[in-house]
């Protein structure tokens, strides 16, 4: 009983939506495709697909087992690319799509040391905070935030993101520190004008008592690094990232606040790449690369 075959030919028949485009996709007859489906039902002993003389789709139970065989079978045509490809040597272009933060910040100083190791590779940096498809828009790796929302992409974690509340020094000279969450409302907030959750800061100001303050301001922006300049100009408080932060906080040239208040969640920072597709070295090498500079400690939480 081979059952990766099943599930090549079950997931195969989900993605094209038809037996025959199955059959002549794996280089199978239709009777050969329905009878490996037929067997995994029986198996398994339940209905994968709902068949009509119109179309064909996944049951409930077909659309999980259909997640699982295509993880499955991702990892097996990775760890079949790992061994042929060991030695071939990451080449052509490497297109990489990342938020323009992190992407300024963290991602663009480590290109000269990546491309001094693989000199054979032409590096396309997409710096932007619209979530595109990979797919669609012909990337190779994205570095993402927060948990994979798209079944067909793997995510290999290299970190996690949280927020801090900052401004600098010569702000709370001029305008005084707050001391409880509550004084945040005689304060200056910089806020996102495209992402009004990261609006609302939460506190625990006790034991599973909640503090919420919405940030207001005289100054709203769609990202997050004009936000961070104009923290660093003294305009006012604002919530930005740690990785975006954490050297000038170290520097000086901003400083924490309310920190026994709050503690935002960690969010991971992945870096997302396409499953159904053997791992190209040079993808291979760029995800290593990002695991080796950002694990076990990524570099803004080194001191």
């Amino acid at each position: 009983m081979d059952r990766s075959m099943e599930m090549a030919v079950f997931a195969k028949v989900v993605e094209e939506g038809s037996f025959s485009s199955a059959a002549r996709n794996l280089k199978l007859t239709p009777s050969a495709v329905s009878k490996q489906i037929a067997r995994l039902e029986d198996r398994l002993g339940v209905r994968l697909l709902n068949r009509t003389t119109r179309r064909l789709s996944a049951t409930e139970e077909g659309a999980a087992f259909y997640q699982r065989a295509a993880r499955i079978l991702s990892d097996i045509d990775e760890a079949e690319a790992a061994v042929t490809q060991l030695h071939a040597a990451p080449r052509g272009t490497l297109r990489i799509n990342c938020g323009i933060a992190f992407g300024k910040h963290q991602i663009t100083p480590l290109m000269p040391e990546f491309l001094a190791r693989y000199p054979e590779l032409r590096i396309e940096l997409t710096l932007t905070d619209s979530v595109s498809d990979l797919v669609e828009e012909g990337q190779d790796v994205a570095v993402r935030f927060g948990p994979l929302q798209d079944s067909s992409m793997v995510a290999r974690q290299l970190a996690v993101s949280r927020r801090a509340i900052v401004a600098a020094p010569s702000y709370f000279e001029a305008h005084g520190t707050p001391r409880h969450p509550s004084e945040l409302t005689g304060h200056n907030c910089l806020t996102f004008s495209n992402m009004p959750h990261l609006n609302e800061w939460i506190f625990k100001i006790a034991e599973g008592e909640e503090y919420r303050v919405k940030a207001e301001g005289n100054f709203t922006a769609s990202n997050g690094e004009t936000i961070h300049e104009m923290v660093l100009a003294g305009l006012g408080v604002a919530r930005l990232a740690e990785f975006l932060v954490e050297p000038e906080v170290q520097e000086g040239k901003l400083q924490r606040v309310l920190q026994p208040f709050y503690r935002d969640i960690e969010v991971p920072i992945n870096a997302v790449y396409p499953t159904r597709r053997h791992l190209s070295p040079k993808v291979r090498a760029f995800v290593d690369f990002l695991i080796e500079k950002f694990q076990p400690v990524p570099p803004w939480a080194r001191g």
